[in-house]
């Protein structure tokens, strides 16, 4: 097994894989913002109920939740509705889509503080620092 198989390193791997396509998408939507009748996309939230190797949370009380659900292995396409529309047919904000850029980059970069972090313990218990 190599690092990169870990769970771990796989989660952050897909996560990174995920914010860059929904910055994609993001960016397209706000290309998009003159266009007439376009309705802006987003991509579903991520999830992780199937892994491999999951990682499974034991229920210790009657009260805990239980997970539930099941991911596929694509990005999906979000489908939430409620958009303000122009006189145009355009449904684009761009404040929210500036939002949920900021948003994205910031987790962006916290999964990939997280991998280069993870990998420096690796490598600080093999004794290569």
């Amino acid at each position: 097994m190599t690092i990169t198989e870990l769970p771990l390193f796989a989660m952050l791997r897909t996560r990174m894989h995920w914010h860059q396509e929904r910055q994609r998408v993001l960016a397209e939507n706000v290309a998009n913002a003159d266009t007439p009748k376009y309705r802006p996309h987003d991509l579903a939230p991520l999830r992780f109920d199937r892994l491999r190797s999951p990682v499974v949370l034991e229920r210790t009380a009657s009260g805990h939740l239980t997970a539930a659900g099941a991911a596929s292995a694509r990005f999906e396409a979000s489908r939430l509705g409620g958009y303000e529309l122009r006189p145009s047919g355009n449904a684009v904000n761009l404040q929210d889509e500036m939002i949920k850029v900021a948003a994205n980059q910031m987790d962006y970069q916290a999964a990939t503080t997280l991998y280069s972090r993870s990998l420096g313990l690796i490598k600080t218990a093999l004794g290569k620092r």
